[in-house]
């Protein structure tokens, strides 16, 4: 039974940490690149919001634009798919800080990935949900 209860009380230490980690804002280790400059980010752009550092996000809507302006509509729809996983597990750190503008850019989100996951996707709507997304990613900045 010793055993267990120090299984236990290790992962309920480990979860502790994890979960202390996201609260804080810690999801972009301190030795990654700045990606930001890879997407053509200004400095205005990174700058944090009130539900903390989107750089990363905003990254990879950057990308997915990008695939949509190239007509590449599975890649895109392929890469906002690291977008959607990337925010859902992030929520729980992020969502707290400031519910309303994370519902703002939540249904932006899931308004280019609806675009992007249609049946028949039109490049024009895919387009202009992303610039929409983006639009909404740069409202965010605080």
């Amino acid at each position: 039974m010793s055993k267990v209860q120090n299984m236990i009380r290790h992962a309920a230490i480990v979860s502790a940490i994890f979960m202390l980690g996201i609260a804080t804002g810690c999801s972009k280790p301190a030795d990654k690149p700045n990606a930001s400059a890879d997407a053509g980010s200004t400095s205005s752009q990174r700058q944090a919001s009130k539900l903390g550092d989107l750089t990363e996000f905003r990254s990879i809507a950057v990308d997915v634009s990008a695939l949509v302006a190239k007509n590449d509509l599975a890649g895109a729809k392929t890469r906002i798919k690291d977008l959607e996983t990337q925010w859902d597990a992030a929520e729980a750190g992020i969502k707290p800080r400031a519910a309303n503008d994370w519902h703002v850019l939540d249904k932006a989100i899931d308004r280019a990935l609806s675009a992007l996951r249609d049946g028949n996707p039109n490049q024009a709507d895919c387009q202009s949900s992303m610039n929409d997304l983006l639009k909404t990613f740069d409202l965010m900045k605080g």
